[in-house]
């Protein structure tokens, strides 16, 4: 003799099928986790550009001053002029290697080493023979001009 479920232990495990199904679609939805330490934003950058060290020359420093960061902070982003994602947030106060200026001063392409770790590592200090882009091991990024106190 055949016998068929009750309606209500079907709709328990049609339930139960439609949650084990949507459960990886949900986990799919989620953002992925923000860059650093930069907090969740709406879009990915539009453009990216690498800072260059060394446009002074090879009998200067790869990076021409450290400033520290005027209060309030400032957010770093991935190139000058794009503000669509936040690279990672600079508090007021912090270090950072000024190495490149970009529209009338209106960027600056910055070298900073991450919380607790030291700025000499970042080996912007001493000469490169030629221009080029900075390649770690430090974070790098463009801050609006006006937000570090110049020589800090």
């Amino acid at each position: 003799m055949k016998t068929t479920p009750s309606p209500r232990f079907s709709s328990r495990l049609s339930l139960a099928f439609a949650a084990a199904l949507a459960a990886p679609l949900a986990a799919c939805s989620q953002p992925a986790p923000p860059a650093e330490n930069a907090p969740a934003v709406s879009g990915e950058p539009l453009a990216t550009r690498a800072v260059m060290i060394g446009t002074e020359g090879p009998s200067l420093p790869a990076c021409s001053s450290i400033s520290r960061v005027k209060p309030g902070g400032t957010d770093v982003f991935w190139a000058p002029g794009e503000t669509r994602a936040v690279k990672a947030k600079l508090a007021g106060g912090a270090n950072v290697s000024l190495c490149e200026a970009a529209e009338n001063d209106a960027w600056f392409g910055i070298v900073f080493a991450a919380p607790g770790t030291d700025p000499d590592m970042c080996g912007v200090g001493k000469s490169v023979a030629s221009a080029r882009e900075y390649q770690g091991p430090c974070r790098w990024g463009w801050i609006r001009g006006g937000t570090v106190q110049l020589g800090g």
